[in-house]
């Protein structure tokens, strides 16, 4: 693809990952006052965020093989239609309960749009760029919450909360009219299209699995900050929305540089490895390291120390995680790509639920300093995975289609 197209088509990612962490991040910034206006409890809130999660996991279990036989095009244009439609849905929300609902709708589509953009990466950037690629693609998360807090804040307080879901969701459907105008996709039939791995070969591969398991542990991290960070503030030091509106974005700022660190420091170590894959291995191990200053939370006694101290924690997670999108790539087709990391995001997705329920135990019986604690180990045994990953897939040479 020409250089000047596979930056547009990286551009459309990043955009779409953009609205879909402003869409995930309505709730988890507008929980101060949600909580108190609907009488929710901290694990009655935790069991909403497991709504999400439940749904996001049994989602991407189907979403990467459905965009590996819809194709990039038409797959991300169902995905983030749903998740769209979802996020308008939550200005009707009264409860928990409806809130629960509508949080379950969220999580069925925004699973589609990880493996949307792993595929795309994989479909559009040679290996050496795909590092970079992939932390300017997941900079869209970091980009996403770093708008939500000052953005959703002014938009609740000044036009209601009801206004905050309505505006983030009706921006899916702008990008959504821009991708089905601008992004001219081969419309081919399913017998013209190579096919993914089949499904029984995919899971004999032992790469798959442990990778799969690597963010059981990773992932979690990133969603304790994502749904928690705002009601920490609160909790520990009083914060209001107006404050929350003007603080939190801090830590996914220093995500968004984390993703493009991740990606250059790549670029010299790969110059130095005998691979791509140990360069992203080290890489996710020099990260994570710094993932686990989040050990050093519970010892803060102003949120001064505590937003920096976190903050170099979002930055690690973001510089391991643009490595870890380019790795499904290094050993299987391109084709496949999008199946590998939908099924990987099971676990990410089973490590979220099983970690919120945990979180919401811990908060509510304690405080927040054991929830620190737990997420600055985990990242010590998701990068221990990554390190001893299978260095090839172990699968066959993929089959055309019509003989799976």
């Amino acid at each position: 693809m020409s250089g000047q197209r596979k930056w547009i088509v990286l551009a459309f990612a990043f955009s779409a990952t953009v609205i879909n962490y402003l869409d995930r991040q309505t709730l988890s910034v507008l929980a101060p006052v949600l909580l108190v206006q609907y009488h929710i409890s901290a694990e009655s809130y935790s069991r909403i965020v497991f709504a999400f999660m439940l749904a996001y996991t049994i989602s991407n279990g189907v979403s990467g093989r459905l965009l590996d036989r819809l194709g990039s095009k038409v797959g991300y244009a169902v995905t983030i239609a749903l998740w769209s439609a979802a996020e308008l849905l939550h200005a009707l929300a009264k409860g928990p309960l409806s809130l629960g609902f509508v949080r379950f709708l969220l999580g069925i589509g925004e699973a589609g749009n990880y493996p949307a953009g792993v595929k795309l990466i994989a479909e559009t950037f040679p290996i050496e760029e795909r590092s970079l690629a992939g932390g300017i693609f997941n900079s869209g998360a970091s980009i996403g919450a770093i708008l939500a807090p000052p953005l959703l804040a002014w938009i609740a307080l000044t036009a209601g909360i009801k206004a905050a879901f309505l505006v983030v969701g009706a921006s899916g459907f702008l990008w959504l009219i821009a991708w089905l105008i601008l992004f001219d996709a081969p419309t081919r039939g399913f017998n013209e299209r190579p096919a993914p791995v089949a499904t029984r070969q995919l899971l004999r591969s032992k790469f798959l699995w442990q990778f799969t398991l690597s963010k059981v542990f990773s992932d979690p991290v990133w969603y304790f900050y994502t749904f928690w960070f705002p009601q920490y503030l609160r909790a520990e030091f009083h914060f209001t929305l107006r404050q929350i509106g003007t603080t939190a974005w801090i830590p996914f700022f220093t995500a968004a540089l984390g993703n493009i660190a991740g990606g250059l420091l790549f670029l010299p170590l790969r110059r130095r490895c005998a691979s791509a894959q140990t360069a992203r291995r080290i890489s996710v191990i020099v990260f994570s390291a710094l993932m686990m200053c989040a050990l050093c939370v519970p010892l803060c006694t102003s949120p001064v120390s505590a937003i920096a101290i976190i903050s170099v924690a979002t930055f690690g997670y973001s510089g391991a995680l643009a490595n870890l999108l380019a790795l499904p790539a290094d050993v299987y087709d391109p084709d496949s790509v999008a199946s590998v990391w939908g099924f990987a995001s099971v676990g990410s997705g089973f490590g979220g639920m099983l970690f919120a329920l945990v979180t919401g135990w811990i908060v509510q019986r304690y405080s927040f300093a054991p929830a620190f604690v737990l997420f600055g180990l985990l990242p010590a045994v998701a990068a221990t995975l990554v390190w001893f990953l299978p260095a090839r897939s172990g699968i066959e040479p993929r089959q055309t289609a019509g003989t799976t």
